[in-house]
């Protein structure tokens, strides 16, 4: 009976999907365990080989503890918003839904065909109205929350309002904005209900503001840091740039501390730890005042070295902070303007990197030392950022290398703070530990009381205070896009107001284009159903605006990010009931996430917003946890192998590979599906792939057009994918989750060889016909030899190791061992090959199956348990020793390891091989080493 691959694994996974064998139930006896991939956006393209790495491991973990006897959660869905299906909508006039429930049927026919044990009855998708209902209610909530600093968490407005009413704000220590003035209980009661709500918007956890964005053009959409390479979009690469727009944000910044004490209690790798206490970017230090002279306007600055203060030489602005157009002078307006101009198409992160670049304008005005009165010019330079502290820093170019390098490139005066000493070879020693100034009441101390005397002396001038600061910044909420949740908000006066809940979802309207209007307005402007009815509670026809009962709403929708901070909730309720995102049985019994496997690349995105959702959602009591993610483990990459081939310069001539040496030549991509296993290129193919290329020329090499090869990120753009369905079609599902965890470890980059999984099929062909011979069931009720019990106790005792320690892929060479073993023992012993699938099932299903139910199982392999590992089958009893005759050996000899010397030799004289190779002749010593050799010296 031959191992028929594709017939097996159709039938495993259509006996899954019927009997729903993979379903949680919540409240189980069992202790639960809940493993969970980063769910992903369902592209047009579908799965190809790299994408199933993750999904692979969590599947095995899944298995595994389930075989050692937990309750798993193993769900999957889909963050079905975003910008792809919307470009695409506005190139072909498709609605985004009906691209995306294409796209979703492609990914779940891949995900099934490769065997993943999800439970499916809990799939959510972003973009379900009755998903992003939950959504809209957590915005809401956080719109109706504010952060008091004395209980370090989240509280309802009400809380808030109830202080203003009875004492007004002057000793409300909340996160808010800057720019609020004190007011009274009785200036509280005296407020308009607009002045009310604008004070309030300025303390909401989520709120209206105008902020610098990353602004699009092309896409017609803000775009996060994170969206954004090399200062084009990484959606498309469109240029980008700086524009102030009125956006909701979310005052992630009141977290900042909160988020950075979590990371001790979570199991995260270090890297990825790091990487968000860099976003996070804790600094003590203080904050200090310059007054600008000729104006009453004041610049403060943040500053971990207060003490370097007597070494300021001039003021540098972000070109887009609010002081630039105030204090300019008329002589210097125009290069500033036109510098700020060029600053805008410069993106943030180009900004930061930039370490080499001295570019800046002086705007003519000074501002006034605090200490020495001495004026101080301001200049602007685009390395400064607006949206990062203050928007200004003072410049101390004996203590920092940029500010000396901008400095001596304006030709800026550097003051000698130090006596005696030569700057440029003084400055820039941070691990200096002496006060870089000749200050009386600064000079020798080391910088830490120099610093604590410099705050001092900057409050008795009420000019400065220490202060603790934070490089994250709040998270700008908006996107001008159409496929996203729309904000649940509509405008009273231009004031924002939330719908209730039972009102909810506010769902996507229709509009003829999914472009952004004429005017500029996003593509929810297009709509002509969207305005909200205060009487009807419904969404009504723009035309019955009439700003008394009808009203105006939001034309932002959230960014991709809002549906990701939650989704993890949403798939622990059971019933997945409308009335509730989760229910109180569901979130109490599951808490969080036991183990989350995905992609380092959103470290400082999704999961740093997802853990300030759950921090705020715990704090409001909505949930039990305040971390979402117990243990986080980051895949790999799968890169392809890409095919280049080589155009002479100048002509439409393609060289092989071997005849380029001496020829200039443009590499080009060429679909990997052109290319065989020996390199050569189907120029056929190649001719019709594109329409530049038909009439193209080839110069062979002994008959043949050889590619060249390089190993690259797997990309549409290199054409080096390779699609999951085809290997699944030519070697099946369990060939390919074998090679995929056989390539190398699980968090490390590994380059795709489809011939390199010949390796793995044939192990499973051989694995196959240890059970299954010509006339059928090899397997019997045989009594297992030592040998037998010692393979199969080594290999449950490493495959347990690996799995427990995530490393999936010394496993595979384990079963392939175990396999080769047994065969060379010729075991038939159900025994053995019974518990042996057990162990092979997390990682070859399919397989598993199939030979489990021959073996006269009823029940799916998938619940049966783990073999416990008998560490008695791996103690040895016996020794096979190396019988040697003037060193060279002659025979083995197995004897109990409990003999003594004079035992073995005396065994060993014996033997009639020792008779015939002495002849007769008297040795004239006999070594024996215990447990090691046997050396007759004749």
């Amino acid at each position: 009976m031959s191992y028929h691959f594709n017939t097996i694994e159709a039938k495993w996974q259509k006996y899954w999907a019927e009997h729903q064998t993979f379903k949680a139930k919540n409240n189980s006896d069992k202790p639960k365990y809940y493993v969970l991939d980063m769910f992903p956006y369902p592209s047009g393209a579908g799965l190809h080989v790299g994408h199933p790495l993750g999904y692979i491991a969590s599947d095995i973990y899944a298995r595994y503890k389930r075989h050692k006897g937990f309750n798993v959660l193993h769900p999957q869905g889909y963050d079905s918003f975003g910008l792809p299906a919307e470009q695409y909508a506005i190139q072909t006039g498709q609605h985004p839904a009906i691209t995306t429930e294409t796209n979703i049927k492609t990914y779940r026919r891949q995900l099934d065909q490769i065997g993943f044990s999800f439970d499916w009855s809990r799939e959510v998708r972003t973009s379900d109205p009755n998903y992003y209902k939950w959504t809209q209610w957590i915005f809401i909530q956080l719109f109706e929350s504010w952060y008091n600093n004395d209980t370090n968490q989240a509280e309802h407005m009400d809380t808030l309002i109830s202080k203003f009413s009875s004492e007004g704000n002057a000793f409300v220590n909340a996160v808010c904005d800057d720019n609020i003035l004190a007011f009274t209980a009785q200036d509280w009661a005296r407020f308009s209900s607009i002045e009310q709500q604008e004070i309030l918007l300025k303390y909401r956890l989520t709120y209206l503001a105008e902020t610098e964005v990353n602004w699009c053009p092309a896409l017609g959409t803000v775009l996060a840091n994170d969206e954004i390479v090399n200062g084009v979009s990484e959606r498309g690469g469109h240029p980008v740039i700086r524009k102030k727009m009125t956006q909701w944000s979310m005052r992630i910044s009141a977290y900042a501390e909160r988020l950075l004490q979590g990371l001790e209690t979570i199991d995260w790798t270090d890297a990825l730890k790091e990487s968000q206490r860099n976003w996070i970017g804790k600094s003590v230090g203080a904050s200090v005042t310059f007054n600008v002279n000729s104006h009453d306007e004041v610049i403060e600055v943040f500053t971990t070295r207060p003490d370097t203060i007597f070494g300021v030489s001039f003021m540098t602005l972000a070109p887009e902070h609010d002081l630039v157009s105030k204090i300019t002078t008329a002589d210097q307006k125009t290069e500033v303007e036109a510098y700020i101009q060029a600053t805008a198409k410069r993106s943030e992160r180009d900004r930061m990197a930039d370490v080499k670049t001295i570019s800046g304008v002086c705007t003519g005005a000074y501002a006034e030392h605090p200490f020495t009165k001495e004026p101080i010019p301001i200049w602007i330079g685009d390395y400064v950022l607006a949206g990062y502290g203050t928007g200004a820093v003072m410049s101390v170019p004996c203590g920092d290398q940029r500010d000396y390098d901008f400095a001596t490139h304006f030709n800026i005066p550097i003051p000698n703070i130090f006596e005696g000493v030569d700057i440029s070879e003084a400055a820039f020693d941070d691990k200096a530990n002496t006060i870089i100034t000749n200050s009386d009441f600064l000079n020798g101390m080391n910088y830490k009381k120099a610093t604590k005397r410099a705050i001092y002396e900057l409050e008795q001038l009420g000019q400065g205070e220490g202060k603790t600061n934070y490089r994250l910044r709040d998270a700008v909420f908006s996107r001008q896009r159409y496929w996203g949740e729309p904000f649940p908000a509509y405008y009273v006066n231009g004031m924002p107001q939330m719908i209730n809940k039972e009102h909810l979802p506010i769902r996507l309207p229709e509009v003829e284009k999914y472009l952004p209007t004429e005017e500029g307005e996003p593509p929810l402007g297009r709509a002509d159903v969207w305005a909200w009815c205060t009487k009807t509670n419904t969404v009504v026809t723009n035309d019955n605006i009439n700003n008394k009962t009808v009203f105006p709403l939001e034309l932002n929708t959230m960014p991709g990010w809002a549906g990701s901070s939650w989704y993890f909730f949403r798939y622990m309720e059971e019933a997945m009931r409308d009335e509730v995102f989760a229910s109180e049985e569901a979130l109490s019994y599951w808490e969080n996430v036991d183990l989350y496997i995905g992609g380092s690349e959103h470290a400082t995105g999704h999961l740093l917003y997802s853990r300030f959702w759950v921090k705020f959602m715990h704090d409001r009591g909505f949930v039990n946890v305040d971390e979402p993610f117990k243990k986080l483990i980051n895949q790999g990459m799968i890169l392809g192998t890409s095919a280049f081939v080589y155009r002479e310069e100048g002509t439409n001539r393609f060289l092989s590979k071997g005849l380029i040496a001496n020829t200039k030549v443009q590499p080009i991509h060429s679909d990997v599906a052109f290319v065989n296993a020996s390199d050569e290129l189907d120029i056929d193919a190649f001719k019709t792939w594109r329409d530049e290329f038909k009439d193209a020329e080839f110069i062979l090499e002994k008959g043949v057009y050889k590619v060249g090869r390089e190993v690259e990120k797997m990309s549409k753009s290199k054409y080096n994918v390779v699609n999951p369905d085809a290997i699944c079609e030519q070697y099946g599902a369990d060939s390919l989750r074998l090679y995929e965890m056989f390539l190398g470890p699980l968090e490390q980059a590994k380059p795709w060889n489809t011939a390199g999984i010949t390796g793995v099929h044939g192990f499973l062909k051989k694995l196959w016909k240890l059970y299954v011979g010509d006339n059928g069931l090899n397997v019997n009720d045989a009594q297992p030899t030592k040998d037998n019990l010692k393979t199969l106790h080594k290999t449950i005792k490493k495959v347990e190791e690996d799995i427990e320690n995530f490393s999936f892929n010394t496993s595979v060479s384990t079963f392939m061992i175990a396999v080769n073993e047994l065969t060379a023992q010729k075991c038939t012993s159900k025994v053995i090959l019974e518990p042996l699938l057990i162990v092979l099932s997390p990682y070859a299903p399919h397989i598993a199956e199939e030979l489990w139910s021959s073996l006269g199982n009823d029940e799916s392999i998938s619940i049966a348990t783990f073999p416990k590992f008998e560490a008695q089958h791996l103690v040895e009893s016996s020794k096979n020793y190396p019988i040697s005759f003037n060193g060279k050996t002659r025979f083995t000899l197995e004897l109990p390891l409990d003999m003594n010397k004079e035992e073995i030799e005396k065994t060993v004289m014996a033997h009639e091989k020792t008779i015939a190779q002495l002849q007769g002749r008297t040795p004239k010593k006999v070594i024996v080493v215990p447990g090691k050799i046997v050396n007759i010296v004749g």
